[in-house]
């Protein structure tokens, strides 16, 4: 039967919520599966992916992948895949993983699609891809005309699932292409931040420029922290300088599906929309009964975000205490 590996990014000693949320859709699809994970000195990280359900994990672990480098992992799966004959490879999208994607299917001669929110089998035993299209107003179904078939699938569309199990660890070994060593990571520098990424988070607080300037962001970094969420922003506000980059959502930025989503001061372009349309709860606060955000939130709340939001949040903590 066809194996079917899927890439477990994984930062210091915790595998990435991502690739184990796509983890849990490839052991839903039936069939073998199983995980890799690449790095230096990960045997006991790998490990861990038994807890959610991989019966197997392959391990490239070796020096020269210590630093996030994207080229020598590209060697290491192309070892992983030569080694085992797996016929599909999945990714969980980020900036890391969009490289080794890419640069393994170069490798390969592989076919990849890319911003998939689901896989599903296919008639002929293989795998279809559906990603969203005309500005997520519709889904496509995609293909692949070869093997392995390489696909990297947007954030937050599946959710990890623990089953208590343990993990077969495979090491496999790997010769590193001349050129894919060129590269030395000279500095890693980490935003200093608390709390949950916005890929990461269940609940996200976003803010738009309805906040009427940047130190209006404490109201939303106030609201995520009572609610144990994260903060992201719209393009109109990190382009002014008003938020980092990082936290945008939208077209242009990252695409998030929290299971509760609260858009504070956010018109609801098209841009955005597309970023964050598939979370599960949309909540809108915003003074203009007429922003085209209210036509698809869940729950609309029309007045003064800088009443609505402070006492939102004062309400949270009094309901968790």
């Amino acid at each position: 039967m066809a194996l079917t590996l899927v890439f477990l990014e994984h930062h210091g000693a915790a595998l990435q919520k991502g690739g184990l949320g796509v983890l849990a859709r490839a052991l839903s699809l039936g069939g073998d599966v199983a995980g890799v994970v690449v790095g230096s000195d990960v045997q006991s990280v790998a490990a861990t992916a038994g807890a959610y359900g991989a019966p197997a994990v392959y391990v490239v672990d070796d020096p020269a992948l210590a630093a996030p480098l994207p080229q020598p992992r590209v060697d290491a799966l192309a070892a992983v895949v030569a080694a085992t004959g797996a016929e599909n490879v999945l990714f969980a999208a980020s900036v890391l993983s969009a490289d080794v994607a890419a640069g393994l299917s170069a490798r390969l001669d592989a076919g990849l699609n890319w911003d998939l929110t689901d896989v599903v089998p296919g008639t002929d035993g293989g795998l279809v891809g559906r990603r969203p299209a005309l500005g997520d107003t519709v889904l496509v179904d995609v293909g692949w005309t070869t093997t392995p078939r390489l696909a990297l699938i947007r954030s937050g569309s599946f959710e990890p699932v623990e089953t208590g199990g343990t993990a077969s660890v495979q090491p496999v070994p790997v010769q590193f292409q001349d050129f894919s060593l060129q590269a030395t990571l000279v500095e890693h520098l980490q935003e200093a931040a608390s709390g949950p990424s916005i890929e990461e988070a269940d609940v996200i607080v976003a803010g738009g420029r309805g906040l009427g300037a940047p130190e209006g962001f404490k109201l939303c970094e106030d609201l995520a922290d009572a609610l144990g969420g994260a903060v992201a922003a719209t393009r109109a506000v990190v382009d002014a300088g008003w938020y980092p980059y990082s936290t945008q959502v939208g077209q242009t930025g990252k695409s998030v599906s929290p299971m509760l989503y609260i858009a504070v001061g956010i018109s609801g372009a098209i841009q955005h929309k597309v970023g964050m349309q598939s979370s599960g709860t949309i909540v809108a606060i915003n003074k203009d009964g007429n922003a085209p955000i209210f036509d698809f939130a869940d729950l609309g709340v029309i007045g003064d975000l800088h009443q609505i939001v402070p006492k939102l949040a004062e309400l949270v903590r009094a309901r968790k205490g």
